[in-house]
């Protein structure tokens, strides 16, 4: 039988502390914990024994994770528009809190004056850029 294991963030959500405080109660022995790598892990009868209280954790399903891949043409565009294009989309792009970051590449064919992007990403990000996009082409 595997014994549950909690990080130390999964510790201070349930208890609702901060992450320094349970951090601080395993530095100081209070609270019991196992060091795997650069990590601790409690184990679920240690934290009940910590707490003295039986601990639930909510079950809940896996999250359903969808992600999106797009690819869009443009023609006609000079190097300047490209340059803010690349810049926002990059920038935007590399702002994400938590979860899968956004993929942007770009390519641009001076000769033919077209660019390429490429998106790849969580449908609400995904949308986003393009709405920024759409947005920029149509200033």
């Amino acid at each position: 039988m595997t014994e549950r294991l909690y990080s130390v963030e999964q510790v201070a959500e349930l208890l609702g502390l901060h992450v320094r405080t349970v951090r601080s109660y395993v530095r100081d022995g209070k609270l019991p914990a196992a060091r795997i790598g650069k990590q601790y892990r409690i184990t679920h009868e240690d934290l009940e024994t910590f707490t003295g209280l039986p601990i639930t954790t909510p079950h809940t399903a896996p999250a359903r994770h969808a992600e999106s891949s797009c690819i869009v043409e443009i023609d006609d565009i000079d190097r300047a528009t490209v340059d803010r294009i690349t810049t926002l989309l990059t920038a935007t792009a590399g702002t994400r809190g938590g979860g899968p970051r956004m993929r942007v590449e770009t390519s641009y064919d001076p000769a033919r004056h077209r660019l390429k992007v490429i998106l790849l990403g969580s449908l609400a990000d995904s949308s986003r850029l393009l709405d920024y996009l759409d947005g920029i082409l149509h200033s």
